[in-house]
């Protein structure tokens, strides 16, 4: 390689970097935002609607995720298609995968509308106790009509985050959550009219959607363009197989991650589904920010799939994972050592599961965070055709273990169905699959490294609970006493265990040639 050459794959690689640290710090601002208002419109919700509402909230949101079964299957897939094309700024050939993805998302449009529809008969089955909650027909339908309005115009937002411009999208998306989000709380605190609380809702999911639209229009003009060459067969024939296997894995996905309000609404009733809702939103808002970490390298870890070796590729799997383990292990210990305190204070003691729930809650937030990094090279490089069936075989154990453990043991039974199904397929599917084909190396290191990461952390858990036993005082005193102790000692003692280790060593590398690169511009 001549001097050229290197500085030019110097200057790309930097290039990668510094798109996923700006896409990253913009999504985890963003996402932040929307989190912390979200809480404070959720607390206004729970205390100025009953509880029937909050059961009904969570109800129907999880029904439209199940029936949102193609959306990732196409959004993936286009992709990953899109990622060559870019490198190699083919703009007909973006072109023609643009055109092809508005009409796959109309299609999904009309689906959920349909499949969403066809729900209602139903809906008796679906709710063990009837609420009471007014025009409840009239709600699912509002619900119904914001899913399927997200699905117009947005998929122009795929072409802006396969630039690795993501960061653009997400200022979008986070100044139209907020908006919502206040319009929420203002209407919620000045009539406590639930339908008009749906209703700003659509506007700001509408409005966004256009916005996005217009931008990515400005940014690439060719959008524009009504000459477009349809996709040569055999390329249309890869992407309708991606799009199967992607389809397969969003129905695994959809069952095991989703289908828990259903099963605790049929199983034991409203009154946990609300319960579910609250815990959902406090750890369900933790793992939005953590995974905007992995979101945020993705486009660049398509980019770098098509124009680097699985050398260097598995060096930055190895430093992602790690980062991952880190960020997952801290999370954990301290969303298991306040989540209670934080749900009581927040929502009031009626919401507060028993310990075993909240325990298990966490395990599975921890399962499904070590997973991170594997899915995101997996699907930037195109590998979902491999464990296509891994999905499904996970969904039917989720569904079968949570049917039948939530029969004999409620909540908790519900909560452990997911995580034998996590345990016995994607735990280890997963990785296997992105070392065979992509890293073609064995993945035994990889499993002991797993091993290693999830010892220290539950011998840490354990350390840090002791500690955290010793505090003393009320509710609040507990709650960020807990969580103060918990965030410094994990982090000290991960620093003193990993900082010799080559993947830290990277990433601080990384981190400061992007302050360098900064200061010199």
């Amino acid at each position: 390689m001549n001097v050229n050459q290197s500085k030019k794959l110097n200057m790309e690689s930097a290039s990668r970097t510094e798109h996923s640290a700006r896409n990253t710090t913009a999504a985890i601002i963003g996402r932040v935002m929307a989190i912390l208002l979200g809480y404070f419109s959720r607390v206004v919700f729970t205390h100025t609607l009953s509880t029937d509402y909050v059961g009904i909230n969570g109800l129907f949101t999880d029904i439209l995720n199940v029936l949102a079964l193609s959306e990732l299957g196409v959004g993936t897939a286009i992709t990953y298609a899109l990622y060559k094309p870019i490198s190699e700024k083919d703009i007909e050939k973006q072109k023609s995968l643009m055109q092809l993805y508005k009409t796959f998302y109309r299609i999904v449009a009309v689906i959920v509308c349909v499949a969403g529809l066809m729900v209602v008969p139903f809906m008796d089955i679906l709710i063990k106790d009837q609420p009471e909650v007014d025009y409840l027909l009239l709600i699912y339908l509002m619900y119904l009509a914001n899913s399927v309005v997200s699905y117009l115009l947005i998929y122009k937002k795929t072409l802006i985050d396969a630039h690795q411009l993501s960061y653009i999208t997400v200022l979008y998306q986070m100044f139209f959550q907020v908006l919502h989000n206040a319009l929420q709380i203002a209407v919620l605190l000045l009539t406590k009219n639930y339908i008009l609380y749906l209703s700003m809702l659509i506007i700001c999911t509408i409005a966004g959607n256009i916005c996005i639209s217009r931008k990515a229009d400005k940014l690439y003009p060719y959008l524009k363009d009504k000459r477009v060459k349809p996709l040569p067969k055999e390329e249309k024939d890869s992407i309708y197989q991606n799009i199967r296997a992607m389809l397969m894995h969003k129905v695994g996905n959809v069952i095991v991650n989703n289908t828990d309000n259903l099963l605790l609404s049929a199983l034991v009733g409203t009154l946990s589904v609300g319960r579910y809702s609250n815990y959902f939103l406090v750890i369900g808002s933790v793992r939005q920010v953590l995974n905007q970490v992995f979101q945020g390298i993705t486009a660049s870890v398509g980019n770098m799939g098509v124009e680097e070796s699985k050398e260097r590729i598995h060096k930055i799997f190895d430093a992602s994972f790690f980062v991952g383990q880190w960020m997952y292990g801290l999370a954990t210990i301290c969303l298991y050592e306040a989540v209670d305190l934080f749900v009581s204070i927040s929502f009031g003691e009626q919401y507060v599961f028993p310990v075993s729930v909240t325990l298990i809650l966490c395990v599975n937030f921890y399962l499904t965070g070590m997973r991170q990094a594997t899915l995101v090279f997996r699907d930037s490089m195109g590998l979902f055709r491999y464990d296509r069936y891994k999905a499904l075989a996970e969904a039917a154990i989720n569904l079968v273990a949570s049917l039948l453990l939530g029969h004999f043991y409620g909540t908790l039974g519900v909560f452990l169905g997911t995580m034998i199904s996590t345990v016995s397929t994607s735990l280890w599917v997963e990785p296997y699959v992105l070392y065979k084909y992509r890293l073609q190396t064995s993945s035994v290191p990889y499993f002991v490294r797993y091993g290693l990461y999830a010892g220290v952390t539950i011998l840490l858990g354990v350390g840090v609970h002791r500690l955290c036993g010793l505090i003393t005082g009320n509710v609040w005193i507990m709650c960020f006493g807990r969580m103060i102790v918990s965030f410094v000692v994990v982090n000290l003692v991960y620093l003193v265990l990993y900082h010799r280790t080559k993947e830290f060593r990277l990433l601080m590398q990384k981190g400061l040639e992007i302050l360098k690169r900064r200061r010199r511009k």
